[in-house]
């Protein structure tokens, strides 16, 4: 997997990415709708693992208790698996259907710098805003909670599986949307394409929050390490489909 990392990012300059990266969250804060998607959508996402969490009654069998916690931890995966899609379907076809792609086409930048440097936009910012709502829904149990309940969240496994496939859930979404919106010539439909292709990982993680895959610390790490692997092959298979002159010209596929 080092090796996979290492040669896949060969000859990046952090600069340029970087320099991207400034360039779209600067865009994105702009953009009124890219800003409420990212800052209404995870909190309404939210609302039903609390209130699940919350309904739950002291003396609540084992096996509600699971099923209701699955549904909950389904809705936090919800924030990483749909709303960098939303964001990351309109990173190319809203540059263009704006005319600041254009500019950017003709810049030194590489087409992978720049992919990585869109990718890393929506990225981070989605890391943060899950990490902070897992990290409310963590307290709010803690604190309100009953004690059966709280055992049952506060599992291991649990915790690993929703840390661990966070990233790498919010990956496979970003690269999805990038794909298509460099495909694409409406925005509208990009996002609506992108969400659908973000779907497949949300089932993997859905069958460990309903323990119908049991979410042991081996699981994890090789079904882990596996997204990890398709996310960065993504990477690579989208840059091979980011063709400067058709997007310059607006022609279609």
């Amino acid at each position: 997997m080092t090796t996979l990392v290492t040669t896949l990012t060969a000859n990046l300059s952090s600069t340029r990415v970087r320099a991207v990266m400034r360039k779209e969250l600067r865009d994105y804060r702009r953009n009124r709708f890219i800003a409420g998607t990212m800052a209404i959508t995870p909190v309404l996402f939210m609302i039903a693992p609390i209130i699940s969490v919350f309904s739950l009654p002291a003396d609540a069998p084992q096996d509600k208790v699971n099923a209701l916690l699955g549904v909950s931890l389904l809705y936090l995966t919800l924030i990483p698996g749909l709303v960098p899609a939303v964001v990351s379907s309109y990173a190319v076809v809203g540059e263009r259907e704006q005319g600041t792609l254009e500019p950017v086409l003709t810049t030194p930048v590489r087409r992978e710098e720049l992919l990585v440097g869109k990718a890393l936009a929506t990225l981070v910012p989605t890391l943060a805003i899950s990490y902070l709502m897992y990290g409310i829904f963590l307290a709010c149990v803690e604190l309100f909670a009953h004690p059966n309940v709280q055992s049952a969240v506060f599992q291991a496994g649990r915790i690993l599986a929703q840390l661990l496939f966070t990233p790498l859930v919010a990956g496979w979404s970003i690269w999805a949307g990038i794909a298509v919106s460099t495909r694409a010539n409406d925005v509208r439909v990009a996002q609506q394409l992108g969400t659908l292709a973000s779907l497949p990982p949300l089932a993997v993680t859905s069958l460990m929050g309903f323990n119908v895959i049991h979410p042991t610390l081996r699981l994890a790490l090789t079904l882990g390490a596996a997204l990890l692997a398709i996310d960065l092959l993504a990477w690579r298979a989208v840059a091979a489909m980011f063709d400067r002159e058709r997007l310059i010209s607006g022609g279609k596929v």
